[in-house]
């Protein structure tokens, strides 16, 4: 099994923090595959993107307001690349990791037959905001999701065929005319096929307290012991499933990131848990590989 780390990347097709990246992934390598969907028409001046990026036939127009073409194209891309990605992420350039390594493995080994993914219902006047056309749509599919979440891959199916079912391809359309789709569309696959029990919850830290717009949460570009730090322990105390950090700009401290994935843990550990992550990395290791 492994985990398709899927990063749709815009602007100047960079990663604000690509370094902590690589060195998150090695020790992982294993169990992760990592694809880029890019701006076409914009240079790839990062040698490791490029190696990572998906091929130019899987490129799709985006914009902010409509951006769901491309979360479907580069997980078609992840599906047919790897028959063994079994857990999807969805990433942008400004997130980051916020656990572990080894936390992160072990809460694939323990979810992977789940998708995670916090939805609601819209939380806006859907006659007066007329996000993702909800408006045209039965009250009981008004429905938002997070943007950015993980999949399990039969779920991941579902989503590419309730775009090509006869059925749902006109509603695919009506919702993706509406802009901000992505914030609505996976709420209302799961919906549609009966998907919703699985686990509600936020696989994304966001800082909605300090918004920087009507729509966009706030970025974390200079760091304030006093006043940050406080809302990232709240968030991650939260947020159990919670494996990433959105919006952090290139110039947030490396320090104050390494510091919440790399010791944070070590502070949290007890001889018990100790005790249990060995006996559970034993057990997958017979499992998996025996």
């Amino acid at each position: 099994m492994k985990i398709a780390l899927c990063f749709l990347i815009s602007h100047s097709n960079t990663l604000n923090k690509e370094e902590l990246w690589k060195k998150w992934i090695a020790p992982n390598k294993d169990i992760i595959n990592i694809y880029f969907h890019y701006k076409q028409n914009i240079h790839i001046s990062s040698e490791w993107i490029s190696d990572h990026a998906v091929p130019p036939q899987y490129i799709v127009p985006t914009t902010y307001l409509h951006v769901v073409h491309a979360y479907l194209s580069i997980l078609q891309y992840a599906l047919e690349a790897d028959l063994r990605n079994t857990w999807f992420c969805f990433l942008t350039e400004s997130c980051v990791p916020i656990i572990s390594p080894k936390k992160f493995r072990r809460l694939f080994y323990k979810n992977y037959k789940y998708s995670i993914m916090k939805w609601s219902e819209a939380w806006w006047n859907t006659q007066f905001h007329r996000r993702a056309n909800l408006n045209l749509l039965s009250k009981d599919f008004r429905l938002a999701n997070d943007p950015w979440f993980i999949l399990k891959r039969d779920h991941a199916l579902s989503c590419l065929q309730y775009k090509e079912n006869r059925i749902t391809k006109k509603s695919f359309s009506t919702i993706c005319c509406g802009g901000l789709a992505n914030e609505s569309i996976f709420a209302i696959i799961f919906k549609t096929y009966n998907l919703l029990s699985n686990k509600n919850a936020s696989t994304h830290l966001t800082d909605w307290t300090r918004m920087e717009s009507g729509t966009s949460p706030h970025l974390f570009k200079t760091y304030d012991k006093e006043v940050d730090q406080p809302i990232l322990d709240k968030l991650y105390r939260e947020n159990p499933y919670a494996c990433f950090l959105r919006k952090v700009h290139p110039e947030f401290p490396d320090e104050v990131l390494n510091k919440m994935i790399y010791k944070k843990e070590k502070q949290e550990r007890t001889w018990f848990s100790l005790l249990f992550e060995f006996l559970w990395d034993l057990f997958i290791s017979f499992y998996y590989y025996f």
